[in-house]
């Protein structure tokens, strides 16, 4: 009876000294995290309003799935009994002429800038950066970034298919493809600030100059 006492005297001492520990925790627990009223409120930052950009005929513009256009006519037409203005968009290289309505005109982008355009030059001079994926995954991802309107994005598509020439053998039909139509989209859009210059100032920067203009004559 006697040893019995002694052990449940032992495990009451034992509960009384954890339970300042548990206090202890407590403590500190509520003053490490302050609750929501003490919480600094963060204030968003909202966007600044932007306005929609008015371009006038002979202006150049970028639409992101057919490349440069110029607006050649600035037009009006009644469907139903709403009165719609839209521009006319040349496509010339594809012989196409859009109609585009002024309240969609947030498809339509302005001609990249020299600084824009001067970066998207360097972007061609890095190194390509091939994702190690399946073709058919990566030529998905090519195609959208071409469609996308962006000249960085279509700098980037001209960069990682390069293969600095022009030999077939060197490239699968599907690369060549997406190759050229991304590069022809490109340099539409640079000839338009930088003349002839453009093909010269790209495969300059590809490396392709070089290969495509010296030809060594058959012996």
């Amino acid at each position: 009876m006697g040893r019995k006492k002694k052990n449940i005297k032992t495990k009451i001492a034992k509960k009384v000294k954890k339970q300042p520990k548990v206090l202890l925790k407590k403590m500190v627990t509520k003053s490490n995290f302050k609750s929501a009223a003490d919480k600094i409120p963060i204030k968003k930052i909202k966007k600044q309003a932007v306005e929609k950009k008015i371009y006038n005929i002979k202006d150049f513009v970028v639409y992101p799935k057919h490349g440069v256009g110029k607006i050649v006519a600035i037009e009006k037409a009644k469907i139903g009994s709403i009165d719609i203005t839209f521009y006319k968009v040349l496509i010339e290289k594809e012989k196409l002429t859009l109609s585009i309505p002024l309240n969609q005109q947030s498809h339509l982008r302005p001609v990249s800038s020299v600084n824009q355009i001067n970066k998207a030059i360097t972007i061609l001079k890095g190194k390509p950066r091939i994702k190690r994926t399946m073709w058919s995954r990566r030529a998905q991802e090519y195609e959208q970034k071409i469609n996308s309107g962006k000249l960085y994005e279509l700098a980037e598509v001209v960069r990682d298919l390069n293969k600095k020439t022009d030999i077939i053998a060197e490239q699968s039909y599907s690369e060549r493809q997406l190759f050229e139509k991304a590069y022809e989209r490109l340099k539409s859009e640079l000839e338009v600030i930088l003349n002839e210059k453009a093909k010269k100032k790209m495969d300059k920067a590809l490396g392709r100059d070089q290969e495509l203009t010296e030809t060594k004559p058959l012996e």
